[in-house]
């Protein structure tokens, strides 16, 4: 048997468009004599389709639209994955369609309902394995979760018998670290099952989601015989044959390189997540306020990578707070990427405001709020330009000012889209370096890298004047966010009690400004957003 795996972009609620990608990917399989074309999980509605599930027209067009996907598509076997059912039944489910005919479906058994999935909002789970012969090869279906628990799907598959081969359709999001996660669980079920293992991964960025594909075969050994390319539409084809009861696994190329280097992988996360935001919501430009900052300029570089220099707006907004130093970065960085720059000087803007509101009795311009007044001045003006000209803001704070609340509310939090928003600031630093690395001469001028970081604000300020050192606040914040540990547990860590307690509470009281700010590219395991949904209104402290 000649399987393939359709890994590919698809687009939620482009029913149409998924089909016409679809039918691509078969017409391509047809050229080479493929029995069975395999797409990921949900692929032909889109993954997560959230609440489009409870509009009945959605789940009505979304099964004309397999039917048109059968028609077009009379050769073969297809395993599709869709939302099938009724509003009040809606089932996560994988439909056979064979030779242009629609045929049996499964129903996915595990639902999810953590972290960023949703599932027992929405589906109802399936009650019955189902195991599919094609060109002599049994092939026992699964989506996604179903494989993650291996007593459960032991259990599961129980009543099928003997099959050659383990298929797993899956819209599985990228974080840091997946891949070795999806390797260990299908070597598990091969050795489990004695049987070859295939997945297919869905690809592209969906809000905050990034899907990175590298679909997967293993053999029954669980040895990966051929991957797919990660972060790239692709079409994986490989040989499944049983002489003699012994599975035998062959691929026409070596299995594409794994990127599992950790920056590779940031980077073609964050790139993927940004250009998928913008081509699929339909904005053609981008445009930020670059401040000769490490935040600004790796946000400037990627939004280069992921729509063109010709396509990015950088904005240059200094008061007389701002240095000579960096200034001139914010310009060298713009010649750098090639991109334009505008720039907006605020100091007489700055002095009207505060002239104004000096009409209100206690208003005065050595605090906090004359400082988020300039960080409010920028934001107004970044979003003036957007809606004149209709380029996406996007913003630049990192996890670690997000964490704190380190940003100004209508401030450096307007926007659109937070490139770097799961990043902790000293993965910042690491991806800077490893831009200019890649690009093989400086992008990202060494001086913004080496600078003390400083919202220039106010005379002489500097990040560590209100936070933490950032690699001891990027360690508690990876603790306490991230892997749910209480104060207790960091500070038995060796962390110092008093920043952990400092930087806890700080988290803890700024969700109402998380709550606020724009979708950003996920690449942790826990992000704000979809992953951690706290209420803003809440008194409960760790001790």
């Amino acid at each position: 048997m000649r399987m393939a795996f359709g890994q590919f972009d698809a687009v939620v609620g482009d029913l149409a468009g998924n089909v016409d990608r679809m039918q691509a990917m078969w017409q391509q399989a047809q050229g080479k004599q493929v029995d069975l074309l395999v797409f990921p999980e949900l692929s032909l509605c889109g993954y997560p389709p959230e609440d489009l599930l409870y509009k009945t027209q959605f789940l009505s067009d979304t099964y004309q639209a397999l039917q048109s996907l059968a028609e077009k598509c009379p050769k073969g076997t297809l395993i599709v994955g869709l939302a099938e059912g009724t509003v009040k039944e809606t089932y996560n489910a994988a439909v056979v369609i064979r030779e242009g005919q629609i045929g049996p479906v499964y129903r996915k058994g595990r639902l999810p309902n953590f972290s960023v999935f949703d599932e027992a909002r929405y589906f109802k789970a399936g009650q019955d394995p189902l195991v599919i012969e094609v060109q002599g090869i049994r092939v026992a279906l699964s989506i996604c979760f179903d494989l993650w628990y291996l007593p459960w799907l032991a259990q599961w598959l129980a009543p099928v018998g003997q099959f050659d081969l383990l298929l797993n359709i899956s819209a599985s999001p990228f974080d840091v670290g997946k891949l070795a996660r999806r390797e260990r669980v299908m070597g598990q079920a091969a050795n489990h099952f004695d049987c070859a293992v295939g997945y297919c991964n869905l690809v592209g960025g969906q809000d905050e989601l990034v899907f990175d594909g590298r679909s997967m075969v293993t053999d029954q050994a669980g040895r990966i015989v051929a991957r797919a390319r990660a972060f790239e539409t692709d079409l994986l084809i490989t040989d499944i044959s049983c002489p003699d009861g012994q599975i035998t696994v062959q691929s026409e190329k070596e299995p594409a390189d794994a990127c599992s280097a950790k920056l590779e992988e940031v980077y073609r996360a964050l790139v993927l997540g940004t250009r998928d935001y913008f081509h699929k919501n339909g904005f053609n430009k981008g445009l930020l306020g670059v401040s000769g900052g490490i935040d600004s300029a790796v946000t400037a570089a990627i939004a280069v990578a992921a729509i063109g220099a010709e396509n990015v707006i950088s904005v240059t907004m200094p008061s007389h707070f701002n240095s000579p130093e960096t200034i001139a970065d914010a310009r060298i960085l713009a010649e750098n990427l090639n991109i334009e720059l505008h720039t907006l000087p605020i100091s007489q803007i700055l002095k009207q405001f505060n002239h104004e509101l000096a009409r209100v009795d206690g208003w005065h311009d050595q605090g906090l709020a004359y400082e988020n007044l300039q960080a409010r001045i920028r934001g107004t003006l970044l979003m003036s330009m957007s809606n004149q000209f209709g380029a996406l803001v996007l913003t630049t704070g990192n996890k670690s000012e997000t964490s704190v609340g380190y940003s100004t509310l209508y401030g450096d939090t307007a926007g659109g889209f937070a490139v770097i928003k799961d990043v902790p600031k000293t993965l910042v630093y690491e991806l800077a370096y490893y831009i200019n690395e890649q690009a093989g001469h400086e992008v990202i001028p060494t001086a913004t890298i080496v600078r003390p970081p400083s919202a220039e604000l106010r005379p002489d300020q500097k990040d560590s004047d209100s936070l933490p050192d950032y690699e001891l606040l990027d360690q508690i914040i990876t603790g306490y966010v991230e892997q749910d540990k209480s104060a207790a547990d960091l500070i038995a860590q060796g962390l110092p009690e008093a920043e952990v307690r400092r930087v806890i509470r700080l988290i803890d009281l700024n969700e109402y400004k998380r709550r606020q700010s724009p979708p950003g590219v996920r690449i942790t395991s826990k992000a704000f957003g979809k992953d951690r949904r706290l209420p803003i209104t809440n008194q409960y402290r760790h001790k």
